[in-house]
């Protein structure tokens, strides 16, 4: 019995019974992939560098036509009245295919972060350095002021009656409840963008790159619908100061905390679950300078 076990065993190693799709890939890409290096903290280097402040325009501009976009829709919305409007979904969907189509846009000048608490993420991930999360975040918090103001600009009246797409904890819900539903959108959107950007994940599978804008525009949606009723949504802390800013009544500030805190721990909690549990990389790490 014991020689047959042995049969069997060999046997099952050198003909599997099921070969999942694209395992020859991912073994060539096991012997190809090298991990990136990491960012460094600090390159001052790159402060002169075109293309840094090219990606940083982006940003800029994604963040800006992101707000028009969406808080245009939002106050059509509310105009139209219950049986008109969009609705909820219509307003996730808004949301989500617009990050889809500007993410597209901007991933290969900026990486397409289009959002402070992603810029966070990738930097707690080393994937960018300090200067350039900081600049990002800049960028994106003046796009989203400048887009809020030209919704306001084009329909001050509507603007104001609307709440002008301000983000609040809305009746009925606690700022416990506000804040774990952005906590929980934002590390949702978060680890949607590892995942779907992953180096590893790329090198094996060529179509990857391409089809990246989809499932995070997806993710965006899927996030709204589920956290509107709740927050209106933020889990994207320039969208909720820009339309806070230009809006600018209590009502947009009382539970403003909660739009940096929550998207913040959920990008927090999304990079150390990539990292440490999904790739394991520092544990690699470790184990390189040991062998």
């Amino acid at each position: 019995m014991e020689g047959k076990e042995e049969d069997i065993h060999v046997g099952a190693s050198r003909f599997s019974e099921r070969q999942p799709l694209g395992t020859a890939a991912q073994i060539r890409s096991q012997k190809d992939y090298t991990e990136p290096k990491s960012a460094p903290l600090f390159e001052g280097a790159e402060l002169s560098s075109w293309s840094f402040w090219r990606a940083a325009i982006a940003e800029f501009f994604a963040s800006f036509i992101f707000l028009y976009i969406t808080i245009g829709t939002v106050i059509g919305n509310v105009l139209s009245g219950a049986c008109n409007g969009v609705g909820t979904q219509g307003i996730a969907w808004a949301f989500g295919g617009a990050i889809f189509a500007l993410v597209y846009c901007t991933a290969g000048v900026s990486g397409g972060h289009i959002n402070p608490a992603v810029t966070f993420g990738m930097f707690l991930a080393r994937k960018v350095s300090l200067p350039r999360a900081l600049i990002y975040m800049v960028a994106q918090i003046l796009g989203a002021i400048a887009g809020a103001g030209v919704v306001k600009g084009f329909q001050k009246q509507a603007f104001q009656a609307s709440g002008g797409g301000a983000n609040f904890v809305h009746h009925g819900y606690t700022k416990g409840d506000g804040l774990g539903a952005e906590i929980v959108g934002t590390f949702l959107l978060v680890y949607t963008v590892f995942s779907a950007t992953d180096a590893k994940r790329n090198a094996r599978d060529s179509h990857t790159p391409v089809l990246a804008p989809l499932p995070i525009g997806f993710a965006v949606f899927l996030v709204h619908l589920a956290t509107i009723p709740i927050t209106g949504t933020g889990i994207n802390p320039a969208r909720s100061l820009g339309a806070a800013i230009v809006y600018n009544r209590d009502q947009a500030w009382d539970d403003h905390w909660i739009f940096w805190v929550g998207p913040f721990s959920g990008a927090a909690l999304a990079a150390f679950y990539h990292l440490f549990i999904i790739r394991a990389i520092p544990f690699k790490s470790r184990s390189s300078l040991r062998g």
